[in-house]
């Protein structure tokens, strides 16, 4: 059996719009005994939009996103039906983790625009001193994920960037995965994750920049929507039909060899990966890709060089071949795209990136 090439295109059901957490008692009326996995901050959050404290058993994560923790969760609450998540892709991967373990429902409520954690049945798990351990493939999707756009006007510019950016590789991921592929080769399945990514392409090109005003503004717009959708949700359906040919390569590669450098760890997630897309980009010598790329990173705050990650090139020759290494490893997945990909290779794309 191997769960990376199973057709699992996402949340059980996925409530998306305005006022949608007016309706939360309703929602949650068929999912027996409740419990909350949040975060201080996302709690916080939460409760100041939705106007008082859910009378549900609270738990709060330690913000790594590991086994470790998950299983400590699961040992403290022992048993419930339902395991709701409150907060970001950290928090909402853990709290499925977590409910996998007491074989509980599971209910994501995002408080943040940056990934489609929320939406699949699958997590990014990392070791406690956050770096990257694994990719989980869990046995059940979302019951139900609740995306509540006036709740995501909430989200930190930064985050919304960094979202942006984790989806912006779902285009450039399966272009490189499928590529090579001859019409045969490409299933419905896998024409129809491509289709969706190169829709999210051109719903982030044309929307990104009037999101981010519209969170600047705390206003909702059509772009808002589109926006927050194509993160949190869309975007996971590009996997969930395509598969392996439409999760990870080379981008994500790179963001988990990076997290091997302990001063990219307070850079989140997306901005590392859009980061990698470049140097997937240059690996496949797409250049012309990256010379129109780069001004959309230049408006939107995508990361383009090292230095906007902590990282210089003249510095840290030992971290950087080190985060190389792991990212051209037999257990990444910029093998998918080049099984003889090497070491050397993927430092000779970032000093591509650098002289860009």
């Amino acid at each position: 059996m191997n769960a990376a090439s199973e057709i699992r295109p996402g949340a059980n059901r996925y409530v998306t719009g305005q006022h949608v957490l007016e309706n939360l008692p309703a929602y949650l009326a068929d999912f027996g005994n409740c419990t909350i996995v949040t975060g201080e901050q996302s709690f916080k959050i939460f409760t100041e939009f939705y106007g008082q404290t859910p009378a549900l058993p609270l738990y709060r994560y330690d913000g790594t996103a590991s086994d470790e923790n998950a299983q400590a969760l699961a040992d403290e609450i022992r048993q419930t039906d339902t395991i709701i998540g409150i907060g970001g892709g950290r928090l909402l991967d853990t709290a499925k983790n977590t409910a996998e373990r007491l074989k509980a429902n599971f209910i994501a409520i995002p408080t943040l625009i940056s990934n489609c954690a929320p939406y699949t049945p699958i997590g990014a798990i990392y070791h406690p001193d956050h770096t990257f351990k694994r990719v989980a493939y869990f046995k059940n999707a979302p019951s139900l994920t609740l995306v509540d756009w006036d709740l995501l006007l909430h989200t930190p510019k930064d985050y919304l960037i960094a979202g942006i950016g984790d989806t912006l590789a779902k285009w450039y991921e399966i272009e490189a995965l499928t590529r090579n592929l001859s019409e045969a080769q490409k299933t419905g399945f896998i024409r129809i994750g491509i289709a969706t990514a190169k829709e999210i392409l051109t719903i982030l090109l044309a929307d990104a920049d009037q999101a981010l005003q519209d969170l600047a503004r705390q206003t909702v717009s059509p772009a808002f929507g589109k926006i927050a959708d194509s993160v949190v949700g869309i975007a996971g359906t590009v996997g969930g039909f395509a598969a392996e040919y439409g999760r990870m390569a080379g981008a994500h590669a790179v963001h988990n060899g990076l997290s091997h450098i302990p001063a990219t760890h307070e850079i989140l997630h997306g901005a590392k990966v859009a980061y990698g897309i470049l140097v997937q980009l240059a690996y496949t010598q797409d250049f012309a890709e990256i010379k129109q790329l780069q001004p959309f990173y230049a408006k939107i705050g995508l990361p383009t060089h090292l230095a906007q990650l902590h990282v210089t090139v003249a510095d840290d020759q030992d971290a950087l071949f080190e985060a190389a290494q792991e990212a051209a490893s037999d257990h990444e997945s910029f093998r998918l795209i080049d099984p003889d990909i090497t070491t050397q290779g993927v430092l000779d794309a970032i000093q591509a990136v650098e002289k860009i």
